[in-house]
């Protein structure tokens, strides 16, 4: 019996690697409970502290610019020095930092200031840790793997705004909230650092096959950004949605993080359904889902406490999708050895996006907020025929 150590041209475990992807999820579980128990109320703090519509947009955008655009460099960095852990534990580090901090910011540009470090601590780790979640994925079906990973993460949004609606009802007090949120920061470094040491090459997971010439990203690759892009300029930032909630007096203020909770469950159930479709059908699935997502933006801008949670709901779903299939999709269209700089590139670009149409929303905001609901509802149906294009062109293999 030979005793050389195992090389990733060994047939991998698939229960190992489900294994994996719930250690991942239950990172990924309490991270969210820390930093999307936040963002449930940023924007009403922002507001608390004399920031403008505007501003929320402002920041709100350049946040999501910052989460998605800075993944062009880790990206890369990770993928050249294939140091995925490393990176990955520099970016929880940062985020999990930021959060609790929220709680000493006196005025909302050091709030946007903590605001704008949490995103760009997920910038940092997203893309190392979505390349090893994919070979794990492979193994269980990319669909399946990214959908369960991302309804574990969702259970940690769901319990973050729960708790901190529960501070707010009690006291009343944001900093309180933000103090509260110390202990699943912890945690998330401690799995996270356990994570590391027992599967330390995630990349054996997936069955090494012969590195084919890279030849740029396919034309596939490039239809499909162009129809996430406006997907996401045309979708709101809860901050703003939340921002809106408190200024229009659509519900009391201990239930707008009660409205993004339910949103993230929402979110979390929708992503596992979401991925066995995708697994199923491919990037047709995005089709309808996109159609339906467009409807948030008219039912929690216009409409009062039943159709705002409505609306939440369906703006959750989205968020489901956004997180599940949208990575899945990628990892499809570009060979493993160069997913790192596809998420990069990808999620670079859908950052740049996100940015634009957030700050456009702000200011549209600040003058008509049937503007902004129009604005939503247009890039989301644009959107459509593009992805369409994409998904017969992913179904003939075409490439560029």
């Amino acid at each position: 019996m030979s005793d050389e150590p195992q090389t990733t041209e060994k047939k991998p475990d698939a229960r190992a690697a489900l294994r994996f992807v719930v250690l991942l999820g239950v990172v990924s579980l309490f991270a969210d409970f820390a930093y999307e128990g936040a963002r449930s109320v940023t924007g009403p703090f922002l507001a608390v502290l004399g920031a403008s519509g505007a501003v929320v947009g402002v920041v709100a955008g350049l946040g999501e610019l910052l989460g998605y655009g800075l993944r062009f460099v880790s990206g890369p960095i990770s993928e050249r020095t294939r140091k995925f852990w490393p990176i990955t534990i520099l970016g929880y580090c940062v985020q999990m930092a930021a959060v609790p901090l929220l709680a000493l910011a006196g005025s909302w540009p050091m709030a946007a200031l903590l605001i704008l470090a949490e995103r760009t601590g997920k910038a940092i780790r997203n893309p190392p840790r979505d390349v090893m979640l994919s070979h794990a994925s492979e193994q269980i079906g990319l669909g399946w793997g990214f959908g369960l990973h991302e309804a574990m993460d969702q259970i940690g949004a769901l319990v973050g705004p729960l708790a901190v609606a529960a501070v707010l009802a009690w006291h009343g007090n944001y900093r309180e909230a933000f103090a509260m949120l110390l202990l699943p920061a912890v945690l998330t470094i401690a799995v996270v650092l356990a994570a590391r040491m027992i599967y330390p090459a995630p990349e054996r997971f997936e069955v090494k096959t012969k590195v084919p010439e890279w030849k740029g990203f396919s034309r596939t690759f490039w239809i499909y950004l162009a129809g996430a892009m406006l997907v996401a300029a045309g979708f709101s930032d809860f901050q703003l949605i939340a921002f809106h909630f408190q200024k229009a007096e659509a519900m009391p203020p201990y239930w707008i993080p009660i409205a993004y909770a339910v949103a993230m469950a929402v979110s979390g159930a929708g992503s596992l359904v979401f991925g066995k479709l995708f697994d199923r059908s491919g990037i047709r699935v995005l089709l309808p889902l996109t159609i339906v997502s467009a409807l948030f933006a008219p039912l929690v801008f216009l409409g009062g406490f039943g159709a705002a949670m409505a609306g939440a709901a369906i703006w959750g779903s989205g968020m489901g999708v956004h997180e599940s299939v949208m990575p899945a999709a990628v990892a499809r269209m570009v060979p493993a050895h160069r997913r790192a700089s596809a998420y990069g590139v990808f999620t670079a670009c859908y950052g740049l996006a996100w940015f634009a149409g957030s700050a456009a929303m702000g200011f549209l905001y600040d003058s008509s907020v049937h503007a902004v609901v129009a604005f939503c509802v247009a890039l989301e149906l644009l959107a459509v025929p593009v992805i369409a294009l994409a998904a017969r062109a992913m179904k003939a293999g075409i490439e560029a």
